[in-house]
């Protein structure tokens, strides 16, 4: 099992949530990729998009439906500074992840969070497990609590 993997898996367990995390032979690196594998709608998958403060450097994280675009001038004004799109190397080093499998949880550095309304039009949705071929399910409102996040307006 991948380190990735294991600090996505015991952040669920800290949390005190227990889910099925489950590995698809098809692979989950995009969200059209995830919702085909899954079996479920575009929008049930929760994109982890990581953005970083063009003055801060600090790391902003933006769970959206998987249909959704996050708004730049929307998600600088919630972070309150200008937002750049964190490069590869970037989102790996803070977050311990690579790109097409960053998790909601389990980041080495915990980025300032915010959470797409859209997703709690669903009973369930889908979510990154810490590769690209790893995801699993959870209740909106679960995630958005072990997150740490309220809803927001951040997409396009």
């Amino acid at each position: 099992m991948s380190k990735s993997l294991k600090r996505v898996r015991a952040a669920l367990e800290d949390a005190g949530v227990v889910v099925e995390i489950v590995e698809m032979s098809e692979g989950t690196r995009t969200a059209a990729e995830a919702a085909a594998a899954a079996g479920c709608e575009i929008d049930q998958i929760a994109k982890s998009i990581i953005f970083a403060g063009a003055e801060s450097g600090g790391l902003f994280l933006f769970i959206t439906a998987g249909g959704n675009q996050v708004d730049p001038v929307k998600a600088s004004a919630l972070a309150g500074e200008e937002l750049v799109r964190a490069d590869a190397g970037e989102v790996r080093k803070m977050t311990g992840f690579a790109i097409g499998g960053v998790s909601p949880v389990g980041h080495l550095t915990a980025p300032t969070t915010f959470f797409d309304k859209r997703l709690s039009d669903f009973d369930v949705v889908w979510a990154a497990a810490g590769t690209p071929r790893h995801i699993f399910a959870i209740r909106p409102a679960v995630l958005s609590e072990i997150t740490k996040t309220e809803q927001s307006d951040f997409t396009s």
